[in-house]
């Protein structure tokens, strides 16, 4: 299963609910509160715990345009489709 394709959930000590976006990197990945999406946070997952970072949106949609052009570059259009979606909703 391809994790672009999984939605994920993780809830955070203050915010709550938080969605998964999209991976950053093998060990970070985007999420952002679940209902009013207006905050975000990088979230890494090391041996002693998981760590979040909050983020602004700028950076946010920054961290999301690069996962869409390394997506377009691999040429995995599914995942770049779906992807592409989750930023209109999110940012447009």
């Amino acid at each position: 299963m391809n994790p672009e394709n999984s939605e994920t959930y993780i809830n955070h000590p203050t915010w709550g609910l938080l969605y998964r976006i999209c991976m950053v990197d093998e060990s970070q990945d985007l999420f952002t509160t679940l209902y009013a999406q207006r905050l975000f946070f990088l979230v890494g997952n090391d041996i002693k715990a998981i760590k979040f970072q909050p983020i602004g949106r700028t950076e946010a949609r920054m961290l999301l345009e690069n996962r869409l052009r390394n997506l377009r570059r691999n040429g995995q259009s599914q995942e770049y489709d779906q992807l592409q979606s989750v930023f209109q909703r999110t940012f447009q």
